[in-house]
């Protein structure tokens, strides 16, 4: 069933070396009560779309993680794919590793058939969580070469 607003966010634990060079975990409950959280989940990395995403919001952070919000890129590509990715296009933000496709499916963002034949990668999608754990925005594109709604997204940070 497709997250929508007001719904609980799943928590969720993901491993990444962005932007540290050191291998953390992110957990999603641990903001609760502190920081809002903007999921921001893409496909592929070294992808044409992607790519474009990822550095616009590198290049929208302010304004993205505006509001005390923190922005999570999340894919399934690996670890050390994200690192390579994050390196070679200077994302400062943390790139979470769905690898296993647990989050995916939890969120339900399960993007069926991507390029190549590649199946059950990331939808592109936007979850904007609450620092009370509710979802309050959430934009899924059905193509995955669609780029989000970068303003829109500004204008949900903001009204939070």
């Amino acid at each position: 069933m497709a997250i929508k607003i007001g719904d609980k966010a799943p928590d969720f634990t993901l491993h990444s070396f962005t932007p540290s060079a050191e291998l953390a975990d992110f957990t999603l409950s641990s903001y609760l009560g502190k920081k809002n959280v903007l999921l921001m989940f893409f496909p592929q990395a070294f992808t044409g779309v992607c790519t474009e995403e990822m550095c616009s919001v590198t290049d929208k952070f302010d304004e993205l993680s505006g509001n005390d919000t923190e922005v999570l890129g999340i894919s399934v590509d690996g670890t050390f794919v994200q690192k390579a990715f994050a390196k070679q296009n200077n994302i400062k933000y943390p790139l979470l590793s769905d690898f296993n496709k647990e989050v995916i499916k939890k969120y339900d963002v399960v993007q069926e058939t991507f390029a190549h034949g590649m199946k059950n990668t990331s939808q592109r999608a936007v979850i904007l969580v609450g620092k009370d754990g509710i979802v309050k925005y959430v934009e899924v594109t059905e193509n995955p070469g669609v780029q989000v709604n970068f303003e829109k997204i500004k204008e949900a940070v903001n009204n939070l």
